[in-house]
């Protein structure tokens, strides 16, 4: 009797007919999982200790004609519902009549509640897969596809488990890329995008682990990515459009001019930022070379204010020109423009400015004439060797 007191499972005798069950024993697993110590169950019906679904007397007659082992749920002491799972045995007289009624009973409410729940999980997960464009395969720790579910199997011309039983590292049935899911398996976390069939294809492989922290397969999840994909195209196509526009308004607002022969100018209008200061001097560079230009004409007259690194820029824009072998005239710095680069210490030394576009462009010219050859298509030089006088040369 020792042996069923300390039983890792609940042990009740029960005396009585099967519709007035009383409790005649007690163990202590019975006690853990009711909550009644044997004092409190010993002697009382069975109705006053575990009330099962529908009723006891339900239960008492359940035991006696259904074949073990019966599930019923149960109310403790507290008040807490459990769920047991019993086995029952007869206690038979001399004459081979039952007498009384052994009930073995194990706690299964765990059990039940994990069952539950992956029930609920799957049942979400069937509604998510057969709704969602999506499909879901899983794969165990050698590779072998155990799960193949999903919408868009469909869309694929597969069926519902077809996957199923399939060895990703064996070749493959059809033509298909299973490094992915091979990768997976031994660990590696996979992102993949894949067009086929006119659609666009998002896979996340995941690989698994198990309780102890070893690898135990992956499972890829593939969704129908075709309309974000135009999505992102469409995106992708305004931005160059943006971007193009940009462009052609960076260009309009610094235009490159040939005004003369070997002579270029650039009027800047408005904010001139260290982005715009950059763009203009790969511009310009560019502009020089390819017109074999001698002088560049920065026109500052429409500029209003200036950076402290854009007025560094074109500093640095002169003495580029420089060195390729043009010169470079610096026209129209308003006042607070040019208090901006005393401030800062600039070396101007060196550097021909003028107050207007007209007065560098009679510098530019008188150095052309100076050099003794004027640039092609310039007018003749008049009488006595001295160069024609330009339209407005006199600062009209």
């Amino acid at each position: 009797m020792r042996a069923v007191r300390s039983a890792p499972f609940a042990v009740i005798e029960c005396a009585g007919n099967l519709d007035e069950l009383v409790v005649a024993e007690w163990n202590a697993e019975a006690e853990r999982i009711f909550g009644y110590t044997a004092d409190e169950a010993v002697g009382r019906r069975l109705a006053d200790t575990i009330v099962s679904e529908p009723d006891a007397e339900t239960f008492g007659r359940a035991l006696g004609k259904e074949s073990a082992p019966l599930r019923c749920t149960h109310a403790r002491k507290d008040g807490r519902v459990v769920v047991c799972e019993w086995r029952y045995a007869p206690v038979l007289d001399d004459g081979g009549e039952p007498i009384r009624l052994l009930c073995f009973g194990q706690d299964v409410t765990e059990q039940v509640e994990a069952v539950e729940k992956f029930k609920e999980g799957d049942m979400i997960l069937r509604a998510i897969l057969g709704t969602v464009d999506a499909a879901v395969t899983r794969m165990d720790r050698d590779g072998v596809c155990t799960f193949h579910e999903g919408k868009t199997l469909q869309s694929l011309g597969l069926r519902s488990g077809q996957f199923v039983g399939l060895n990703v590292f064996d070749e493959p049935p059809a033509p298909m890329d299973m490094e992915p899911m091979r990768r997976a398996v031994r660990g590696e976390f996979v992102r993949t995008r894949v067009e086929a069939f006119g659609m666009a294809w998002e896979t996340w492989l995941v690989p698994l682990t198990d309780e102890r922290g070893e690898r135990n397969g992956a499972v890829s999840f593939t969704l129908d990515a075709t309309e974000a994909k135009v999505r992102e195209d469409e995106l992708k196509a305004r931005l160059d459009l943006i971007e193009r526009q940009q462009q052609v308004i960076r260009d309009l607002s610094t235009p490159i001019i040939e005004v003369w022969d070997s002579v270029l100018t650039l009027p800047m209008v408005g904010v001139v930022d260290s982005r715009r200061a950059a763009d203009v001097m790969d511009d310009l560079l560019a502009a020089i070379v390819d017109k074999r230009a001698r002088f560049a004409i920065l026109d500052l007259t429409g500029v209003e204010v200036v950076d402290t690194e854009t007025a560094s820029y074109l500093i640095e824009l002169i003495r580029a020109i420089r060195l390729l072998g043009a010169e470079g005239v610096i026209t129209g710095i308003r006042p607070n423009v040019a208090q901006t680069m005393v401030s800062l210490g600039l070396d101007l030394s060196g550097i021909a400015t003028v107050g207007n576009l007209r007065a560098g462009l009679k510098l530019c010219m008188r150095r052309v004439a100076a050099d003794g050859a004027a640039p092609p298509g310039a007018p003749p030089r008049a009488p006595g060797g001295a160069a024609p006088r330009l339209p407005g040369s006199d600062g009209r």
